[in-house]
């Protein structure tokens, strides 16, 4: 019985501190992986349309889904050992996220009209109290 214990044993890798604190990191970037979508969906209304709607909200998505998406293109390069397989997932990225901002959001939306800017809105007959 105890032989078999101790092949059990010689058999699981041990992990010592680094390994400890690695996995934390790899955990600690999985949730905030995982919580990025759901927390970013409340910075519009703290944000303004201003930043989150247009170019630059379609650049900030990207960037983060890019980052958010390095550990994968990792992987991917210690499985195949070469660059192929990263490029081709980060090729793929690029055209999925093109085909959801540039087709899929306008469908869904409306159209592509961007909102007026935030700021106070006159009325049609607000000038005709002025001095001319």
């Amino acid at each position: 019985m105890s032989a078999a214990i101790e092949a059990t044993a010689a058999t699981k890798p041990r992990r010592g501190f680094a390994g400890r604190v690695w996995a934390a990191i790899v955990a600690a970037w999985g949730v905030l992986s995982g919580l990025a979508p759901h927390v970013l969906h409340h910075v519009g209304p703290l944000a303004g349309a201003a930043l989150l709607s247009g170019f630059g909200g379609k650049v900030l998505f990207f960037a983060l889904g890019f980052v958010l998406s390095v550990p994968l293109f990792r992987r991917l390069y210690r499985r195949f050992e070469t660059w192929q397989a990263p490029a081709l997932a980060i090729g793929v990225f690029a055209v999925m996220f093109a085909v959801s901002s540039l087709v899929i959001a306008p469908l869904i939306t409306g159209g592509s009209t961007t909102p007026a800017p935030p700021g106070i809105q006159q009325p049609p007959d607000h000038a005709s109290h002025h001095l001319k």
